[in-house]
């Protein structure tokens, strides 16, 4: 409690928090759409998309990550 001096300006306002929180929400939501979809053809058509949803799984849960990290700040 020394240093009572405001934090240096690379932070990001609320108003771009909300907007990044908000397109964080969209690309997780669409991803794990895509990775759950893609996983259910993949077990019952014979179109492998196996890879597709396994990829689009982990950016979902990057995506989330990401989103949880900007909640919290």
């Amino acid at each position: 409690m020394t240093d009572l001096q405001p934090s240096s300006g690379n932070r990001l306002s609320r108003r771009q928090r909300e907007g990044r929180a908000y397109k964080l929400v969209l690309a997780t939501g669409g991803l794990a759409t895509i990775g759950v979809i893609g996983t259910v053809l993949a077990v019952l058509t014979p179109i492998d998309f196996l890879g597709l949803s396994l990829l689009a799984l982990a950016g979902a849960a990057i995506c989330g990550l990401i989103l949880r990290r900007t909640i919290s700040s």
